[in-house]
């Protein structure tokens, strides 16, 4: 059960991250001189916490045998 809430929390401070990197990349993009190689950057970052999530997920749900 403590492996469960850790995978919670994980899961929850993930996607709290991801959703900042949204923004930030959003507010870069819209500068005028906005830094492309740090919006790719950030990017590539949010790919890697979305890849990450699905994992939790897929640990914390158990598996459905049809």
């Amino acid at each position: 059960m403590h492996d469960l809430a850790e995978l919670e929390a994980d899961l929850a401070r993930l996607k709290q991250e991801h959703r900042d990197l949204d923004m930030a990349i959003e507010a870069l993009e819209q500068m005028i001189a906005g830094d492309q190689l740090q919006v790719q950057r950030l990017k590539k970052r949010k790919l890697v916490l979305k890849d990450r999530i699905i994992q939790i997920e897929d640990q914390i749900t158990p598996d459905i045998i049809a």
